[in-house]
């Protein structure tokens, strides 16, 4: 080959500039595979607490909403206490007119079984 066709070919190629990109990705290519490495490391750190920071925010909602179920379920459970207050209540007043009713029917005299 003559020394005009290698300088044709290597205008064609890209001249100066190509000469300029081969040296840099000799000098550099290990310097710029450990950049790469770090940047996407990075992305994924930043994905990560993206992640950790949504699921961080779901867990507080779940939190608040557990909360509520439970304020919820206490005011069901005090509800129901006070029923079953009540119908004790109305129990005991039944056992008790029945210990005070009088056993004879149509006396003008009340004869309890008891001392009341």
């Amino acid at each position: 080959m003559q020394i005009t066709t290698i300088l044709a070919f290597f205008t064609a190629m890209g001249g100066l500039e190509a000469v300029k990109w081969l040296v840099r990705y000799i000098t550099c290519r290990k310097t710029d595979a450990r950049k790469e490495e770090a940047s996407v490391n990075s992305m994924e750190e930043e994905n990560r607490r993206k992640k950790v920071d949504w699921l961080e925010e779901r867990l507080i909602q779940r939190d608040e909403k557990i909360d509520g179920l439970y304020i919820e379920l206490r005011k069901e459970q005090e509800e129901k206490i006070d029923w079953i207050h009540k119908c004790h209540e109305v129990e005991l007043i039944q056992k008790e007119s029945e210990v005070k009713k009088c056993e004879i029917r149509g006396c003008v005299k009340r004869m309890p079984p008891s001392d009341y």
